[in-house]
């Protein structure tokens, strides 16, 4: 007599392939990737979403206190701008890497750029290309400068939300609406 057991299995499987022109050139089995292909989300590499960069950090600061009990509280600003800048050709499990290694390495609560990979500091790639913005839309390029400028003063800031409005020499509300619009959370620890 067979003991099956009936189950319910959902896949969820991750490529930086393009895995329909692998289908084309044969590389790839072709049922296999209907299967697989149900729905397909596409996420762009880290670089051409860098506002995601300070949700990241604070994403894996939270995952070394939890797995290493080290209590890194923030980045420090200067290491925010190098992240702004570099090409990211790692994509996020380079940021996680960097994070992890600078907590390890950090003496106080702070990741400063001499707890960086050396190759990180010494490659940086221009940041603000045309390469980052999707198509050639001005208003969307102009949103895309807003929200890291915004995002950069708030790390400037500590996050402090009044500083940051007289730094980026806009009323108090108009910022709190600007992070409304651009859906910022607080990206460190005062």
């Amino acid at each position: 007599m067979c003991a099956c057991r009936k189950i319910d299995v959902r896949i969820l499987a991750a490529t930086a392939r393009d895995l329909a022109s692998e289908v084309q050139t044969g590389r790839f089995r072709e049922d296999l990737y209907f299967r697989l292909n149900v729905i397909h989300i596409l996420i762009p590499p880290l670089r051409r979403r860098r506002m995601d960069i300070p949700l990241l950090c604070r994403h894996f600061l939270e995952k070394v206190r939890k797995e290493m009990g080290i209590e890194i509280k923030r980045v420090m600003p200067e290491v925010m701008e190098l992240f702004d800048c570099y090409g990211w050709p790692g994509n996020v499990r380079e940021l996680e890497n960097i994070i992890h290694r600078g907590a390890v390495i950090a003496e106080d609560q702070a990741i400063r750029v001499e707890h960086l990979p050396q190759y990180m500091k010494d490659k940086r790639t221009p940041a603000k290309g045309l390469d980052d913005f999707q198509g050639l839309s001005l208003k969307q390029a102009q949103e895309s400068m807003e929200e890291r400028i915004i995002l950069k003063a708030l790390n400037e800031t500590g996050g402090n939300r009044l500083q940051a409005s007289k730094l980026l020499e806009i009323s108090y509300p108009s910022l709190l609406s600007k992070i409304k619009k651009y859906a910022i959370s607080e990206p460190f620890a005062k």
